[in-house]
């Protein structure tokens, strides 16, 4: 086991731990070396490097939880607006055609593409709006020292359904395909268009901003009580 980690400062600290640690020995491993280190608590602010190759390790930070239940809130609400209005709409020789979201799933059904469709529904749709309500879930009564039923269970799916909510991949197609549409038809982007990049900017947030070292020492506090 190599010895302590390095701790450095990027910003003035404020605040102290600001969460319960569990009672028992913990240790970090570094990504890049391998090497294993004693894993203190550390000030709110304070990132732990590796004495061995000087990367980074963990880092406390600040306000963790209230960031992902913000972020995730926010999610939760713009993708209501992201399935309740159009997407884009098309208009061309007086034709206006509109597509949502649920719409572009169910032609892709319609068309016999049922796989693709049910994969384009779970990765834009689905996964995204179960990974921010269970963020909501597991976060929300741990800013109070509680957990909800559950939310070991839900804490370790959200881990399992992070690479499946896809609405950056979405989004980006979505944005080559108006490239090509513009040569053929008028094109307006909708409400849905915009909702759906503020989504994927909230969960990225969401899930950057959590410490997942705070998260499982106040998730297995809680679950004692």
């Amino acid at each position: 086991m190599s010895g302590g980690a390095g701790c450095g400062n990027g910003d003035e600290v404020k605040h102290l731990e600001a969460w319960p640690r569990v009672e028992r020995e913990q240790l970090a491993v570094c990504h890049f070396c391998d090497a294993l280190h004693e894993a203190p608590a550390v000030e709110e602010g304070t990132a732990v490097v590796c004495s061995n190759c000087g990367s980074a390790l963990y880092r406390n930070q600040p306000a963790s939880l209230d960031r992902a239940v913000a972020f995730g809130m926010a999610a939760l609400l713009l993708m209501v607006v992201a399935q309740g209005f159009p997407f884009i709409s098309l208009s061309a020789n007086g034709m206006v055609s509109g597509m949502t979201l649920t719409g572009a799933s169910l032609s892709l059904a319609r068309e016999g593409s049922h796989l693709l469709a049910a994969g384009v529904a779970f990765c834009t749709m689905i996964a995204p709006s179960a990974l921010a309500a269970g963020l909501v879930y597991v976060c929300l009564p741990l800013r109070w020292g509680k957990a909800w039923p559950g939310a070991r269970g839900v804490a370790l799916w959200l881990y399992r359904l992070e690479p499946w909510a896809m609405v950056e991949v979405f989004f980006l197609g979505a944005v080559v395909s108006l490239l090509k549409l513009v040569k053929l038809a008028d094109v307006s982007i909708g409400v849905a268009f915009w909702a759906l990049g503020a989504v994927m900017f909230c969960l990225a947030a969401a899930i950057a901003g959590i410490d997942r070292r705070e998260l499982w020492d106040r998730l297995e506090v809680a679950l004692q009580k």
